[in-house]
């Protein structure tokens, strides 16, 4: 049995992205630029594409930017809400510590320019406190910017409430949604946000496109020059087939929401709990604040590489917290911002499951998963130490 839960990291193309991918593909392949009838009836397609996004996101067409991803709508929305701050003498940035790198990278350039950013740590619970958001505002801040959802331990933030405190104080206000749309209802009027990137292969489209949502009447620089495409804000020839299949997609994980969360809610339920009981295991960030398919724990004692490679060898994809396989030796950013211990983040792993996931899938994951951390551990001096000096917390039942 081949078992996939990764899906935080990327979701298989369903068949109805597949399908409106084929139609640009091969029948609407025509330029959405060009003036002639394939270029009209394109053009119709990618205007329709917008419009669906937009009614997903219950925004309106004319805020929807067609992007080749999440971490270049992260960048966009960054550097010209700076930019537009610079012009203003306001050069203050607020963010979290916990923010995906496409977020971290983009502000250590700005501060590199001259801006002073500010990092909100979030807690143990992985949330951020609305509280410390306000207090950390200032005459001279120019973007808020804080993710919906977090890619590694999947809590979600109190976006409606950071989104009207920034409102009331006239702040941009900037949320990295990759992890959060089409997995959770995302509505950008009701939650006030300004600017907002998704990607569409995190449900189920096609990888290398996604969306920058730019509230009307927002300031938006122009990102690439060269063409008219975008509004004359982001030139080049749009990808068609990308587009159409994200559109498809999201409307597909909007419509079938409210079943799709119900079923992975209960199969990531099934999955913790049947987790928790081994010896020195921790669930990583709140419970209740979390999005439906995402299962973040360590295992003291224990790599996360060689967990994921032999959860690999028994045929089950998942993921490691660590960012040791990029090749750093430092464990995630994420897991040291909500205090674990450098020797505790180096055992993570994070499941991620879709809709697409099923209960016997959790089962086998709950057969083999047990055991290839016993097994790792009777081969670790990490471990024999630990039981040997009585630093193994947690310890709720015995290994046999």
């Amino acid at each position: 049995m081949e078992i996939y839960f990764d899906n935080a990291a990327t979701t298989p193309v369903s068949q109805t992205a597949r399908d409106a991918m084929m139609v640009a593909l091969t029948e609407e392949y025509g330029n959405p630029s060009s003036l002639h009838h394939k270029g009209r009836t394109a053009n119709e397609r990618l205007e329709e594409a917008r419009a669906s996004i937009a009614k997903d996101l219950n925004a309106d067409p004319g805020e929807i930017y067609f992007t080749s991803g999440g971490s270049e709508a992260d960048n966009w929305a960054i550097t010209q809400a700076a930019e537009l701050g610079a012009r203003r003498g306001k050069k203050h940035i607020i963010s979290t510590v916990f923010e995906h790198h496409a977020v971290l990278h983009t502000l250590k350039k700005l501060q590199k320019q001259g801006f002073e950013v500010t990092l909100l740590p979030v807690h143990e619970d992985g949330l951020v406190r609305v509280e410390e958001v306000k207090a950390a505002l200032r005459e001279d801040t120019a973007l808020v910017t804080i993710m919906y959802a977090n890619n590694e331990v999947g809590t979600i933030q109190p976006i409606p409430e950071i989104g009207a405190l920034c409102r009331a104080r006239r702040i941009p206000f900037h949320t990295d949604a990759v992890q959060a749309v089409g997995h959770i209802p995302v509505d950008v009027k009701a939650d006030q946000i300004d600017y907002l990137s998704l990607s569409g292969h995190k449900f189920h489209g096609p990888k290398g496109v996604g969306v920058l949502y730019c509230r009307r009447g927002m300031y938006l620089t122009n990102f690439i020059e060269g063409g008219a495409q975008e509004r004359g804000k982001r030139g080049g020839t749009e990808a068609l087939p990308n587009i159409m299949g994200m559109a498809a997609a999201l409307h597909e994980s909007v419509e079938h929401m409210d079943e799709n969360i119900k079923k992975v809610t209960a199969l990531r339920n099934k999955l913790i709990e049947g987790l928790r009981p081994i010896p020195a295991s921790y669930v990583n960030g709140d419970l209740n604040h979390r999005v439906p398919g995402n299962v973040s724990m360590c295992f003291e004692g224990v790599e996360g590489e060689s967990l994921l490679l032999r959860l690999d060898l028994a045929g089950i994809c998942g993921s490691s917290g660590s960012a040791c396989t990029s090749g750093s030796l430092e464990p995630s950013h994420v897991l040291l911002s909500i205090g674990l211990p450098v020797e505790v983040a180096h055992g993570s792993l994070r499941l991620s499951l879709s809709e697409w996931n099923t209960e016997a899938e959790v089962d086998e994951v709950l057969k083999q998963l047990p055991e290839i951390v016993y097994s790792l551990r009777q081969m670790s001096p990490v471990w024999e130490d630990m039981l040997a000096e009585g630093k193994v917390r947690n310890v709720v039942m015995e290994e046999n």
